[in-house]
């Protein structure tokens, strides 16, 4: 990169699609969003987006040094593994594609929450912690760890997917009959998808954390759901033994509620208890993690 030139993020989500254009210091200059519209398929997710990008960059009148893109699950240069929520999602060749609008920068691909765990260790309340955890709760569930300041891939890069967690002993067999258990039961999806079954009628995640303050049928659905994903929490905590946790994604927005009760059950069953804080980039991690990972200062 040059002086003068801009880093483009560009985070592809399970139902929105975020278009930044950053500093080197990481501070996001402008930045777009777009409904992913996951059911029309992934092409037109791509088309969109990448015509979004090149709108972001004209009117800014900026020049790209480097190109970032996060995505949900493996971003492999032929493939997407773990990623099923989008049709065709998992055939994308994303690098090849996002190539062919940006030719001249260099561009970095990898998995949005790995980046956001990154953007928090580099910039946000992760920094200076080790090892540190990132919490990733939204429309999909996922952690990220980072020990010595550098990402944990795992052996196929699949280290933190908690969103596959077994939730007893009878989901034996979770994955290999196309299940995430976890995620279903308590991502963002998963609770909508219950809570129009409990009260009859269509609600997000975050309309259903407002509505359990004052309606029991939701309070009790929010209840359970908080109750088995901080067991899930605690056993991370007691397996990693982190210094912090910071917790972002979409349903940071009812922290009021989510995070005392993440805070109790790591009180009450981790040896050591970690720090347990909201991300600071909030809505904006898994953005700023695809310019981490293009500046290089990671791996995702």
């Amino acid at each position: 990169m040059t002086d003068g030139e801009l880093i483009l993020g560009i985070d592809f989500g399970g139902t929105k699609v975020a278009l930044g254009l950053a500093d080197r210091a990481g501070t996001l200059l402008a930045t777009r969003r777009l409904d992913t519209d996951a059911e029309a398929g992934a092409e037109q997710v791509v088309t969109r987006a990448l015509a979004g990008a090149r709108a972001l960059v004209a009117d800014e009148g900026a020049r790209v040094g480097a190109v970032g893109v996060v995505s949900p699950g493996i971003v492999l240069p032929d493939r997407i593994l773990l990623a099923p929520n989008v049709p065709g999602w998992e055939q994308l060749h994303l690098a090849e594609l996002v190539a062919v609008e940006f030719a001249d920068a260099p561009i970095t691909t990898g998995t949005d929450a790995k980046a956001a765990a990154l953007a928090e260790w580099t910039w946000g309340t992760l920094a200076g912690t080790d090892p540190a955890v990132f919490l990733s709760l939204g429309t999909g569930i996922a952690a990220a760890a980072l020990v010595g300041g550098v990402l944990l891939g795992g052996a196929n890069g699949a280290a933190g997917e908690i969103g596959y967690n077994l939730r007893a002993p009878h989901d034996t067999d979770g994955f290999a009959s196309g299940a995430a258990p976890l995620e279903e039961a308590v991502g963002g999806r998963g609770l909508a998808t219950r809570a129009r079954s409990v009260l009859g009628r269509a609600v997000t995640a975050a309309e259903l954390f407002s509505l359990a303050r004052t309606n029991t049928q939701a309070k009790e659905l929010v209840t359970a759901a908080l109750d088995e994903l901080s067991m899930h929490v605690a056993n991370l905590a007691i397996a990693l033994d982190p210094e912090r946790i910071a917790v972002g994604g979409g349903l940071v927005r009812s922290a009021d509620v989510l995070l005392p009760a993440l805070r109790d059950r790591l009180a009450a069953a981790v040896p050591f208890p970690p720090e347990l804080v909201a991300a600071r980039f909030d809505q904006d991690a898994s953005l700023l993690g695809a310019v981490a990972l293009a500046l290089g200062s990671g791996s995702g």
